[in-house]
């Protein structure tokens, strides 16, 4: 229950939050303060600015930050907000004591850790000079020359006062690369038509109760495994050592999507290819009340809490695309008014950076292919089990070792990962979650109430600071 603090006194409410302090930290906040100061050493004025409203396009390697999502709480590797935002600050585009919030930073769609982005976008209030210049600021160089190579900003755009990066996005397309290693292909493809539509994403979501999200029903307008050209297998290597590396990838593409949803279909689908799941085993997951079995006519049952699983690895997920009217924004590069298509020819251009990027990927894949090439010369090649579709086992039929013992199968989480055991449980054999409900309720009357608590402390608290 939560304290009358209106009867207290001001020693009481003092005490009571010097005790809070002491065993509790302060709640985090999203500033973060970047210095700055005019090159005579006098504090640069961002009030005396006029301001203009602009969305950036930008992409970034997600193995190398903790997420997009600005973070108060120190963090292992740097954020790409963090990182962006300061580039923006150093650049005098925005005021580094406001913070986030001051310049009205809004992103498209949040990524997290390992994830990557091609297209992400946000929206934000900038510096602009007080007098109309010849030509457009040079936001594309301004930024690249601070950022450093993993984080590019490809466009901007002018956009109205109204115009919000998150809530005008008309769809996003993600992207999951994977190789055909011990995969069925269609069967993968079948499962995925069950996704296109609106369903209850519940079951292939991870629940964050601090949101106390109730509605879980999302709309995805396209799920397609589709190739990859050019493949990265450029010697045919892995099919001369016994595998089929093939590139390929799923697109989906949805108005909106769920915390790690992406990476749970992933994980569905993978064991959907493997032969471990059938493809309807998405609509079961999807029939949190039944209403699954009524749009399709099917005697599927009901699932209406999350069977244990482990989502797909995070590596091989990218935002590629965030969609938008093309009366709100018209996306442009330095010096260039009308189309993306201009490119220095100096060297220097960010074609040519990403290029050489690009390069050396595929040099480095050259030389792991040819590791395991090698390799082959003197070791085995393990059994393949999977897809069940090929080989025509099951999980009833895989063979013993010499020795008897079941062997150690591989079930594929993505990007080279995958869980290993001598067992494998059906999905809807598994243990189940808590319900929706309860974990939303257990979260709010728990770490929500305290959180509310030390909230009203605090406002309690500045307003005897005031007085």
């Amino acid at each position: 229950m939560t304290p009358n603090y209106d009867a207290w006194s001001k020693e009481e409410l003092i005490a009571r939050l010097t005790d809070i302090e002491q065993r509790l930290k302060p709640i985090p906040s999203r500033k973060k303060p970047v210095s700055l100061s005019t090159p005579g050493g006098n504090p640069f004025h961002f009030d005396r600015h006029p301001r203009r409203k602009i969305a950036v396009k930008f992409c970034y390697s997600g193995w190398e930050y903790n997420g997009l999502a600005f973070q108060s709480d120190p963090t292992p590797l740097p954020t790409v907000e963090e990182v962006l935002f300061r580039a923006f600050a150093k650049a005098r585009l925005v005021d580094p004591d406001a913070g986030l919030d001051g310049c009205g930073w809004e992103r498209c769609g949040r990524t997290d850790v390992g994830v990557s982005a091609a297209g992400q976008v946000v929206s934000l209030w900038v510096r602009k000079p007080p007098r109309p210049p010849e030509r457009e600021l040079q936001y594309v160089s301004i930024l690249n020359r601070i950022l450093p190579p993993t984080i590019r900003v490809l466009a901007w755009s002018p956009v109205s006062p109204s115009f919000s990066a998150r809530f005008n996005c008309k769809h996003r397309h993600y992207k999951y690369f994977f190789t055909t290693h011990g995969l069925d292909l269609s069967l993968m493809q079948g499962a995925a038509d069950y996704l296109v539509g609106e369903h209850d994403f519940r079951n292939l979501s991870k629940l964050d109760p601090a949101k106390q999200i109730t509605d879980f029903c999302r709309r995805i307008l396209s799920a397609q495994v589709n190739p990859v050209e050019p493949s990265p297998d450029l010697c045919g290597i892995t099919k001369r050592t016994g595998h089929d590396d093939q590139l390929y990838v799923l697109d989906l593409v949805g108005s909106a999507f769920l915390y790690h949803q992406v990476r749970h279909i992933m994980a569905v689908l993978f064991l959907v290819g493997t032969g471990l799941e059938p493809p309807s085993i998405i609509l079961t997951l999807m029939n949190t009340d039944g209403s699954e079995s009524t749009k399709t006519g099917l005697q599927l049952p009901i699932v209406d809490r999350k069977p244990e699983y482990q989502m797909a690895d995070a590596l091989p997920l990218m935002l590629w695309d965030c969609a938008f009217s093309g009366s709100d924004v018209h996306w442009q590069s330095d010096g260039d008014t009308g189309s993306l298509g201009t490119e220095k020819h100096s060297g220097t251009g960010l074609v040519r950076q990403i290029h050489s990027v690009y390069q050396r990927s595929l040099i480095h894949s050259a030389l792991e292919g040819h590791f395991l090439s090698a390799a082959v010369r003197y070791h085995p090649v393990p059994p393949q089990y999977f897809p069940f579709s090929r080989t025509g086992l099951s999980v009833g039929t895989i063979p013993r070792l010499p020795n008897n013992s079941l062997p150690i199968i591989g079930v594929p989480l993505g990007g080279g990962t995958c869980r290993r055991g001598v067992k494998y449980v059906p999905l809807l054999s598994r243990k189940r979650l808590d319900h929706v409900d309860v974990a939303n309720a257990r979260w709010k009357n728990g770490k929500g109430s305290r959180l509310e608590n030390r909230k009203a402390l605090t406002s309690t608290a500045e307003a005897i600071g005031d007085e």
